[in-house]
C-alpha cells in the first residue's frame, strides 16, 4: 500500500498565515504613519471643521441715565437657545421637555429644524433671551445640536413712567421708539467675532481666539429728572383717571436751558413686557398729537397788538354787550365783562376782547408772531415722531378767520410746542432750542419778542391764577404763578363736537423770575368737569409744588406777618 505525502501543502498554508500575520501590523504601521505624518494637516483640518466654530460676540448697548445718573435703560446679559439642524438629535421625551421650557409646541420646533436642515443651514434660534433658570434646564437635557448663546436684553428700571421718552429696542437690540430709536447710532454697539471649540452636543468647551473684540455703545445722559418724571406721571395719571379722560400729556421745561425735565403721557405701557400691547399706546403724544391751543394762544394775540403800536399794557377793550357778530357768526363771552383791561381779558379769557384786538391789526403779523415763538416748526428735541403742527394762512383773510385765530382756532400745535412758546415769555422773549440731552450751562437763545412785552404779558398772566381768574386751581403755595387755561372743542368728522373737549393749562413759576414752564393737555374728560381750569390746572399745582421744592427754588411769596428771616429759620 502506497503512503500519500502532504507536507508541501501544509508548509504553504503555514507560510501564508505567517505572511498575513506579519503584513497586517506593517500595513497598520504604514497607515498610522500616513495619518500622523503625511496627511496630518488635512485630517486636523477635517477635525477642526467639525469642532471649531466662529461665533459672534454680543456688544453691550450704551446705558441711558437721567441728569442725576439714575439708570433709565440698561443692558443685562442673558442666554438665547440656538440649534444646529445638522446635528440636532432628540428623543420624543426630550422634545416634549424642550418645548415646555421654551413655551413652544413640539411640532413647531420639529418644523423649524427640518426647514433649516433642508436649506442646509447650520444655525437657527429656538428662543431669544430666556431667563437663567430656563437656560439651565435646557442645558441639563443634553440634546445634541442645542446650545446657549450669550446676548443682552434691554431693561427699563422706571417702566411705564419713562416709557414714551425712552422707547424700547427689538429682539436684535435695535431702537424702535423714543430715545432708543432717535439715538440708535450713538447707543448701539458693534459685535465682535471669536473662535471656539465645541463638544459633540454643540456646547462651547474652549475659547480659542478673539478675532475681533466687541465695541460697546456709548452711554447717554438725558436732561430728564427722574424725580420730576415720577411726580408728573403720578399726577397726570390721577387726573386722567379722575375725569375719565381718553388721554393726557404733560411736559416740564427748564427756562434757562430749554431742557426737558419731565415728559409723560397717558395711557402708558410697560416696555419690559409688551407681549399684549397695541401700537397706539407707544405714541409719545407730547410731540406727535396736535390740537388747537384755544385760549392759551391769547397772550400772543396781546403781544401782536402791543407790537402793532396801537395798544399798550394799560389799554382797555370794550367787550359790551358780551358778544360780537363777525362774518355772520356770533362770538360770545361767558358774560358781559364790559370795558376791560388786557390783563382782565386774559384772566376772564374774553373771546370778544381777543377778537377785537385781532381785527384791529394785520393778521399776517399775528401769524408771523406765532412762527417766531415756534408754532408750526419742529422743536428739534431729538424725539422720534415729532410733528410740526399747522398754521392756517389763507391768501385772503376773512374777518371770522382773523377773529378765531386770536383765541387759538385755525392753528394746531403739540403740547411741547405750547410749552416752548410759553418759555419765550418766561425767558424774557428768547426762543431757545428744546433738548432732551443734559446741558452744562444756560443757553442764550434768540430774542424773538422784546423783553418789555414778554414781562408785561407775564405780569398779566399772573391775574389768571389769582382770585377771579380762570386758573386759580393752579396756585402754588409760597410762589407767584403765571399761566393760562384753555377749553376747546375737539374737531371730528362732522366739525366741532358739542361734548368732546381738550382741557389745557400752561404756566410758569416763580412768575417774577421763571425757572420752570409746564404744559398739561387732557383729551376728552368725561366727568362732571371739563374746563381747563378744573381739569388741567390742579395737575400744574401739585406737580409744580413738588418740583420747585425738589429743585430747591426759593419761595417768592411770604406768608402774612412773616419776614424773610423767620421764613428761612433765622440765623444760626
Amino acid at each position: 500500500m502506497t503512503e500519500t505525502v502532504h507536507k508541501p501543502a501544509g508548509r504553504f498554508r503555514i507560510g501564508t498565515v505567517l505572511v498575513i500575520v506579519l503584513l497586517v501590523p506593517l500595513v497598520l504601521m504604514v497607515r498610522a504613519f500616513d495619518l500622523h505624518v503625511t496627511n496630518k494637516d488635512f485630517l486636523k483640518g477635517q477635525g477642526d471643521a467639525r469642532s471649531i466654530r466662529e461665533l459672534p460676540v454680543a456688544a453691550h448697548r450704551g446705558m441711558i441715565v437721567d441728569r442725576n445718573g439714575e439708570p433709565l435703560a440698561v443692558s443685562t446679559p442673558v442666554d438665547s437657545i440656538i440649534a444646529n439642524p445638522r446635528r440636532f438629535e432628540v428623543t420624543p421625551i426630550q422634545l416634549a421637555k424642550l418645548a415646555k421650557i421654551l413655551d413652544l409646541k413640539p411640532q413647531r420646533i420639529s418644523k423649524l429644524i427640518n426647514q433649516k436642515k433642508k436649506a442646509n443651514k447650520s444655525f437657527v434660534y429656538l428662543k431669544r433671551r430666556i431667563i437663567p433658570s430656563h437656560a439651565n434646564k435646557i442645558t441639563a437635557l443634553k440634546i445634541p445640536g442645542v446650545s446657549l448663546r450669550r446676548e443682552y436684553r434691554r431693561y427699563y428700571p422706571a417702566g411705564e413712567v419713562t416709557a414714551h421718552i425712552i422707547g424700547f429696542t427689538d429682539v436684535d437690540d435695535k431702537g424702535q421708539e423714543g430715545i432708543e430709536l432717535g439715538y440708535q447710532k450713538w447707543l448701539k454697539g458693534e459685535k465682535g467675532r471669536q473662535l471656539v471649540m465645541t463638544d459633540n452636543l454643540g456646547r462651547v468647551v474652549n475659547y480659542i481666539d478673539l478675532l475681533k473684540p466687541p465695541r460697546a455703545g456709548q452711554d447717554l445722559v438725558l436732561s430728564i429728572d427722574r424725580r420730576l418724571q415720577y411726580l408728573t406721571y403720578r399726577e397726570l395719571k390721577r387726573a386722567v383717571f379722575k375725569h375719565k379722560a381718553k388721554s393726557g400729556s404733560a411736559v416740564i421745561l427748564d427756562v434757562l436751558t430749554g431742557e426737558v425735565l419731565a415728559m409723560v403721557n397717558q395711557p402708558s405701557f410697560n416696555p419690559n413686557n409688551r407681549s399684549s400691547l397695541k401700537g397706539y399706546r407707544y405714541r409719545n403724544r407730547v410731540v406727535t398729537d396736535t390740537f388747537e391751543p384755544g385760549s392759551t394762544a391769547k397772550p400772543f394775540t396781546i403781544i401782536a397788538a402791543l407790537e402793532s403800536g396801537k395798544f399798550s399794557a394799560s389799554s382797555t377793550i370794550d367787550t359790551r354787550p358780551g358778544y360780537i357778530k363777525v362774518s355772520g357768526s356770533v362770538i360770545k363771552d361767558n358774560r358781559n365783562y364790559g370795558i376791560i383791561s388786557l390783563s382782565k381779558l386774559l384772566s376772564k379769557s374774553s373771546n370778544v376782547g381777543a377778537s377785537k384786538l385781532a381785527l384791529s391789526i394785520n393778521p399776517d403779523d399775528l401769524v408771523k408772531l406765532h412762527r417766531r415763538v415756534g408754532f408750526g416748526d419742529l422743536t428739534q428735541s431729538g424725539l422720534s415722531g415729532e410733528v410740526e403742527g399747522l398754521i392756517n394762512q389763507p391768501r385772503v383773510w376773512r374777518d371770522i378767520e382773523r377773529a378765531t385765530l386770536s383765541y387759538g382756532y385755525g392753528l394746531s400745535v403739540t403740547t411741547l410746542q405750547l410749552a416752548r412758546a410759553y418759555s419765550v415769555l418766561a425767558s424774557g422773549g428768547k426762543l431757545k432750542p428744546v433738548t432732551i440731552e443734559l446741558q452744562s450751562s444756560e443757553i442764550e437763545g434768540e430774542q424773538v419778542i422784546s423783553k418789555k412785552y414778554a414781562r408785561q404779558v407775564r405780569e398779566m398772566l399772573k391775574a389768571v391764577v389769582n382770585e377771579g381768574g380762570t386758573g386759580t386751581r393752579a396756585n402754588v403755595p409760597g410762589y407767584h404763578v403765571a399761566g393760562k387755561t384753555s377749553t376747546v372743542k375737539k374737531v371730528g368728522k362732522n366739525g366741532y363736537s358739542d361734548n368732546k373737549y381738550i382741557s389745557t393749562f400752561v404756566g410758569m413759576a416763580p412768575a417774577d423770575n421763571p425757572r420752570l414752564v409746564m404744559a398739561i393737555t387732557i383729551h376728552e374728560p368725561r366727568g362732571e368737569h371739563y374746563y381747563g381750569g378744573e381739569v388741567a390746572a390742579p395737575v400744574f399745582s401739585q406737580v409744580m409744588a413738588g418740583a420747585l421744592r425738589l429743585l430747591d427754588i426759593a419761595p417768592d411769596v411770604l406768608p402774612e406777618n412773616q419776614s424773610t428771616f423767620a421764613l428761612l429759620g433765622g440765623m444760626q
